[in-house]
């Protein structure tokens, strides 16, 4: 069993493997961005650290990772929000009237002029619940919350779709449909 710190510390290394630089750990990722579990494994474990590391292991990230990163079926694995694999198709939906964006106050000026843009990722990320949200955002600096009017941005032609666990994507936020809370 891994102590809390171990299960973060692989969690982050799962999530470079799988969301970030697959080829260089010779992980093929097919359409959707899975790959069988045992193949995530033999990568994990040529990092020494992690030689130990097993089914189980994963397992243990994969339920406990308070942001969902990791969705497992029949013995294959993905990161449910990948940078790497293709665009993943998710299903156009109409959310909650409320969504939010977690930030940090080093970018959010910009933000607020130019909108929220999927930066590295597919997507942009958005939540249900502020606590997601501030998990998010609170990684790289002193936190901000954008709190999105989805009611207005759909009427303007801003499609949602929806990921799983109460995260929402967009292709982009105009900066006329949030606000700074």
């Amino acid at each position: 069993m891994l102590s809390p710190k171990q299960e973060e510390s692989l969690s982050k290394f799962m999530s470079k493997i799988l969301r970030h630089t697959p080829d260089q750990f010779g992980i093929k990722l097919d359409h959707e961005g899975y790959c069988h579990v045992h193949d995530l494994i033999s990568a994990i474990k040529s990092e020494n650290r992690w030689s130990d590391i097993g089914e189980a292991g994963i397992d243990q990230v994969v339920t406990n990772c308070p942001k969902k990163r990791y969705h497992m079926v029949n013995g294959y694995i993905r990161a449910n929000y990948g940078h790497s694999a293709g665009r993943l198709d998710y299903k156009e939906s109409i959310p909650p009237t409320t969504l939010y964006h977690g930030t940090n106050s080093k970018v959010v000026d910009k933000i607020i002029t130019e909108g929220i843009k999927p930066m590295g990722r597919k997507y942009v990320h958005l939540s249900e619940t502020l606590e997601f949200a501030t998990l998010a955002g609170k990684r790289r600096g002193e936190l901000v919350i954008l709190e999105i009017d989805t009611v207005k941005s759909m009427a303007n032609n801003v499609k949602f779709y929806i990921a799983n666990n109460g995260v929402w994507l967009a292709d982009f936020v105009p900066p006329q449909y949030f606000k700074k809370i």
